[in-house]
């Protein structure tokens, strides 16, 4: 059985008992139990008699598609909570006609029970339609999350060796401005920083290559 094994932030491997082919399609089990149908890139190691390949979901199903559901998901919610704060401020507003007169309440009178349900009614019903006035506005902030992250490219896809040459090149170009002075230091360790840009971004793309690359 073919299982998962986390490598890096965002990156699963396949950790198999047997060999398998570059473009191969492969069943991977999850720890639920849930297999997913993968596609074999590379081999990325060897360890205590298993083959650890670098794979993709053959549905096409990545982290992306994974925000965009949890968008989408978030804004049905806010939609949902939108509509039921908006029903309780109607409900709330039902004895306005009266409650706007300021009468005051005329104890012992038989219309003392009502008028003071009415009030009862009124403020439970606000603060039920501002209850779930936040909570949709708790998910629209939440959906814009996802959203952003659905954008995001990591070391989990096969597209990250370009956006990572790319990002390479440019943090390359800074530093070079720095040292040069074509860019300002804006403080003393700016050219260090930039440095270290250089460094982490070098890292991904060596380790991007080696995940998605034609090398292995």
């Amino acid at each position: 059985m073919n299982t998962y094994h986390k490598f890096a932030p965002n990156v699963f491997l396949a950790k198999c008992e047997e060999m398998h082919e570059k473009g191969e399609v492969i069943e991977v089990t999850t720890k639920y139990g849930k297999e997913n149908e993968s596609i074999v890139f590379n081999l990325i190691f060897e360890k205590d008699g298993f083959y650890y390949y670098s794979i993709v979901r053959a549905d096409g199903f990545n982290v992306q598609e994974w925000a965009k559901q949890r968008a989408e998901r978030r804004r049905e919610w806010a939609v949902s909570a939108e509509r039921k704060s908006t029903e309780f401020y109607n409900k709330s507003n039902k004895d306005a006609d009266f409650l706007s007169l300021g009468e005051p309440i005329k104890v012992g009178h038989h219309s003392e029970k009502r008028h003071r349900k009415a009030i009862d009614d009124a403020w439970n019903n606000m603060g039920k339609s501002v209850e779930f006035s936040d909570k949709a506005a708790e998910h629209e902030r939440v959906a814009k999350y996802w959203e952003k992250r659905a954008e995001t490219i990591n070391l989990s896809m096969p597209e990250s060796i370009d956006f990572y040459e790319h990002k390479l090149e440019q943090a390359k170009e800074y530093h070079e401005g720095v040292k040069s002075g074509k860019y300002p230091r804006s403080h003393s360790y700016t050219l260090t920083y930039a440095k270290k840009e250089v460094n982490e971004l070098q890292k991904k793309y060596d380790l991007a290559k080696k995940l998605w690359g034609d090398g292995n």
